[in-house]
């Protein structure tokens, strides 16, 4: 008898923990899994009675937690890209400032330059002073142009514009700059070269584009000369490119300093600033 009971307890047992144990414990690992966030397992055992009703419901309440978190992640991330594209937009406009403020520096320093040289009457012969006011007229023209066209830079610079492309002489362009500049070039008693082709150099680009990079190696070229305090301006015809440099007598930028150098107002100093350019 003893031995039956002992056999009838074994049956007993192994049906309650089929039965009852082993869904209770599947249960269990499919809240373990929820509670890291995978959503990937299911009860899947057809019953009709508590468990097969606790663990429908926890199906239904995975489905419902990966859905609300699915739409939290996607509203996080809409918000994170809303907040970068607002950190984005401050950037670019404090870049703007700085780009405007950057780029009239040249201008007005020839108006003012060349303003003074006819106040303290520099020159006495009529044809100088008209020229003096030629420049002023001429910078001042070139400055309320650089303020509408950097408005068009700021969006080409992100995207929102297109480059003017037209043929021009680029050797008109840098004498003009060269010409605008003498004021500049005397009162830091600089020895400029520069000599010209004399067949016009045609290329195709925006105008305004290449006039400002042409300037604006000049004005660096201006604020670091010393030494023998010589500036020395080439084009040289390669095929059917034109390469223009300008080189000034002054301390090299360091070579560690070389892939810098186009990061915008970098001073080989360490010092970002816009004093310079």
């Amino acid at each position: 008898v003893g031995m039956i009971v002992m056999i009838a307890g074994v049956f007993i047992m192994y049906f309650v923990s089929n039965q009852y144990t082993k869904p209770i414990l599947r249960l269990a690992t499919h809240a373990k899994n929820m509670q890291k966030l995978d959503f990937s397992t299911r009860y899947k055992d057809n019953r009709d009675d508590e468990i097969g009703v606790l663990g429908n419901s926890m199906n239904a309440l995975s489905d419902r937690l990966e859905k609300t978190i699915s739409e939290l992640k996607t509203a996080n991330n809409e918000l994170q890209l809303d907040l970068q594209r607002r950190s984005e937009q401050e950037q670019m406009r404090q870049e703007f400032l700085a780009n405007v403020s950057h780029e009239l520096k040249t201008p007005i320093a020839l108006i003012q330059g060349y303003a003074e040289g006819l106040q303290e009457n520099i020159n006495d012969d009529a044809e100088s002073r008209e020229f003096y006011c030629e420049v002023i007229v001429d910078e001042a023209d070139k400055m309320n142009k650089m303020v509408k066209k950097l408005l068009s830079l700021n969006q080409l610079e992100f995207g929102n514009d297109q480059v003017h492309f037209e043929h021009f002489d680029l050797r008109s362009v840098i004498q003009s700059i060269v010409n605008s500049s003498d004021i500049l070039f005397r009162q830091k008693e600089v020895t400029l070269s520069y000599h010209p082709d004399e067949e016009p150099i045609m290329v195709w680009a925006d105008e305004y584009m290449i006039e400002e990079v042409v300037s604006n190696y000049v004005s660096n070229a201006l604020n670091h000369v010393k030494y023998e305090n010589k500036i020395e301006i080439k084009t040289i015809r390669k095929g059917d490119r034109v390469c223009t440099s300008v080189f000034n007598t002054g301390d090299p930028i360091p070579e560690e300093d070389m892939d810098k150098i186009w990061s915008k107002f970098y001073k080989v100093d360490k010092a970002r600033t816009r004093e310079y350019g």
